[in-house]
């Protein structure tokens, strides 16, 4: 086990559990501590810190996904959990569609600072846009459900959160926060996994040659955990106290720095 590279990924797993679920974009964070670090963390890494985080919306969400797969396997689509079963595949169908049409055009894409930095201002307008919405209903209708998919398969867009995106629109559709909520992160269920999937099938045999021990991917994963479950927690109660655009600012102010640090070519 190489120190240095175990501090390095403590310190990515760090940034992914915190990041993942604050609405400021996992992916982007990674992507320019990668760049300041020099790091060539191949994205089959990204996807395994992933894992730690996706752990930690099974144990806070279990007892709805307890109840949502019991509704599965009864074939029960009319209670209110059964009902999340058809909407959530129905979210996940464009998220799924514009993975696999433009994921390898953004991955290319998205490698300097400068697109990355436009992309952290486009999602604090995103989420300030936020502060506008008047929250209505906790009915989830399809076309709502395949909006929201549309939005979470838009932040494969390092720079653009997920989590942030996904309860955004929800909210400025006129849906309640906890039910905002509760979506976005069930939703991203099947996106993870999916994700997860198709990367170890794709780059399965660039696991012999990763310089990074498992172990020291395994620490990652379990401080991505760790962090990742107080900063889910953090996210309901800003969410819950209606400062969810205060986000905004920090995605701006990042955008804006990068963007000069980029012009001077770091």
């Amino acid at each position: 086990m190489d120190l240095i590279n175990l501090i390095r990924t403590i310190i990515l797993g760090a940034i992914q559990g915190l990041t993942e679920w604050l609405p400021i974009s996992s992916t982007g964070h990674l992507k320019i501590t990668e760049h300041f670090l020099n790091l060539k963390v191949p994205i089959l890494v990204d996807v395994i810190l992933h894992i730690g985080t996706l752990i930690v919306v099974f144990f806070f969400f279990r007892t709805d996904i307890k109840n949502i797969l019991s509704a599965l396997v009864r074939l029960d689509f009319k209670t209110e959990n059964g009902k999340l079963i058809p909407l959530i595949i129905v979210g996940t169908i464009p998220t799924a569609l514009i993975g696999l049409a433009y994921g390898n055009l953004i991955e290319n894409t998205f490698q300097s600072i400068l697109p990355i930095a436009i992309a952290f201002i486009f999602c604090g307008a995103v989420l300030y846009s936020a502060k506008a919405a008047k929250e209505k209903t906790d009915n989830i209708g399809y076309l709502v459900a395949l909006i929201i998919g549309v939005a979470q398969g838009i932040a494969i867009i390092p720079g653009i959160s997920r989590s942030g995106t996904t309860i955004a629109v929800a909210l400025l559709l006129g849906i309640k926060r906890e039910k905002a909520f509760k979506f976005s992160f069930l939703l991203s269920i099947p996106a993870i996994i999916g994700a997860l999937g198709l990367t170890l099938h794709t780059q399965f045999n660039e696991l012999t040659t990763l310089d990074l021990g498992w172990t020291e991917i395994l620490v990652g994963m379990v401080v991505a955990m760790l962090v990742g479950y107080f900063a889910l927690k953090l996210l309901w109660k800003i969410l819950a106290n209606k400062k969810f655009h205060f986000f905004a600012l920090y995605c701006w102010l990042l955008g804006a720095v990068l963007i000069v640090l980029g012009l001077r070519g770091f």
